[in-house]
């Protein structure tokens, strides 16, 4: 398959270490991710692509190449509409961790439901962002969104 990810680079812009929770995170997501995508540029030559993903002051900067290097696609676009959904999910999750160490069942459960429901909100609003620069399906957009997070986190 040609219309996806072979491998995720984040560069956080400023050089420092994300978090041990956030680099969890980024691990994860970017496995899952080279797992299973949907990734395809409108225009730019076939994929497999590369993805070096960073922030640019307050932009989210992509970088695509080809498997062999060749320059695919680069393309900026504004952390605006995301930075508030990216502070209620870091707040929501903060207090969803917290919630599993000594709150009962029912609560955790309906803060593991609004923590999704903001991710989601999130990938779908990256996704809107992304339109006409690329087109992913929505788990792919999921696990963008959970790097998103992971590199403002370390921002």
């Amino acid at each position: 398959m040609t219309a996806r990810l072979c491998a995720v680079t984040l560069e956080p812009g400023d050089g420092r270490a994300p978090s041990p929770e956030a680099a969890q995170e980024q691990n994860v997501a970017i496995f899952d991710l080279l797992e299973e995508n949907h990734f395809s540029i409108p225009g730019a030559p076939q994929g497999p692509y590369l993805l070096t993903l960073g922030l640019t002051g307050s932009r989210l900067a992509f970088d695509l190449r080809c498997e062999d290097g060749t320059a695919a696609a680069r393309f900026t676009v504004t952390l605006g509409e995301l930075r508030q959904i990216v502070k209620d999910y870091e707040g929501i999750c903060a207090s969803y961790y917290e919630a599993v160490r000594s709150k009962p069942p029912a609560e955790i459960e309906k803060l593991d439901e609004a923590r999704r429901a903001i991710h989601h909100e999130g990938a779908d609003t990256l996704r809107a962002l992304l339109d006409g620069h690329a087109e992913l399906d929505d788990d792919t957009a999921r696990r963008l969104f959970t790097l998103v997070c992971a590199l403002t986190d370390s921002a």
